[in-house]
């Protein structure tokens, strides 16, 4: 089951003095925070990222940069660890202050994805639900029910627009909710 986050969480790593800060964003976030970490943590010698983002096709795009760590030691690491956990829609950056002591492709590798991994685990995870539109067309006797049915399902109501036979209402929701009011809708009609 495909999850995300809603906010941002944090770790922290220190292994042989290096200090790994992790933050996990949602993806609509993630390039601002990215700058702004890299702002606010100037003197750091690496913020390296990760993502995974769903399109409307259903196709996943997927990246991870090492910025200046051994290719393949970090990024991957990262996006391995996300693709592991199933999380979509979301990303993690990693500010690194280096300690002096080397660690080496497989410390780098394990410093990187454990410290992902640390901020996934002090997330609050929720089930990632593909948000849609859908209109829907009621007569005036309908209204007070289909906008019961609305409020029931939590649907978020984009547009009304009334018309000489009834009401348009543009409604936002995940799919599968929005799936339900749709036979509700056949349901009301076929009456």
């Amino acid at each position: 089951m495909l999850q995300t986050v809603e906010a941002e969480f944090f770790a922290e790593l220190e292994e042989k003095k290096s200090r790994f800060l992790a933050f996990l964003v949602p993806i609509n976030r993630f390039e601002l925070r990215l700058q702004e970490l890299r702002l606010e943590h100037r003197k750091a010698n690496h913020h390296v990222t990760a993502f995974r983002l769903i399109h409307d096709d259903d196709h996943i795009e997927e990246g991870a940069k090492d910025d200046g760590e051994p290719a393949g030691t970090s990024g991957m690491p990262m996006l391995k660890v996300l693709i592991g956990r199933e999380l979509i829609n979301c990303g993690v950056i990693v500010v690194r202050y280096f300690g002096g002591t080397k660690l080496g492709a497989g410390g780098l590798a394990r410093a990187y994805s454990g410290v992902a991994s640390m901020a996934i685990d002090a997330a609050k995870l929720v089930p990632w639900q593909r948000i849609v539109e859908k209109k829907i067309t009621g007569r005036f006797d309908q209204t007070s029910e289909i906008e019961r049915q609305i409020a029931l399902l939590k649907l978020l109501v984009l547009d009304r627009s009334y018309h000489e036979t009834g009401v348009d209402i543009l409604l936002q929701g995940p799919q599968a909710v929005i799936e339900s009011m749709e036979e509700f809708m056949l349901e009301l009609n076929l009456y």
